[in-house]
């Protein structure tokens, strides 16, 4: 199951329950806002102990469109990619360090 920021701010509501919805909200934003940006940038984001956000870019190339064959070309992209950290990796494997 993916978690949506309506349930992310969920949780955070039942972890600090002394913070306002619209307070937690609005700090959920400002963090998605600065990771867009940072990227946008073309600069990487570390989140200790969660993971690092990079930035890839994909070269244009040729493909197939495997149900009719046509060969379509595809302009180059700017992807997103996701390392995880040690400390998650052995958290998720339940693993002792």
């Amino acid at each position: 199951m993916a978690i949506v920021k309506s349930e992310l701010i969920k949780e955070l509501k039942k972890s600090y329950p002394n913070f306002l919805t619209r307070d937690l909200n609005k700090i959920v934003e400002i963090i998605l806002k600065e990771i867009k940006e940072t990227l946008n940038r073309d600069e990487g984001v570390e989140l200790r102990n969660f993971g690092t956000f990079r930035l890839n870019i994909q070269k244009a190339s040729i493909r197939r469109n495997p149900k009719t064959g046509e060969k379509l070309n595809v302009p180059k992209k700017r992807t997103i990619k996701w390392k995880m950290s040690k400390d998650l990796f052995k958290k998720l494997n339940n693993e002792k360090e």
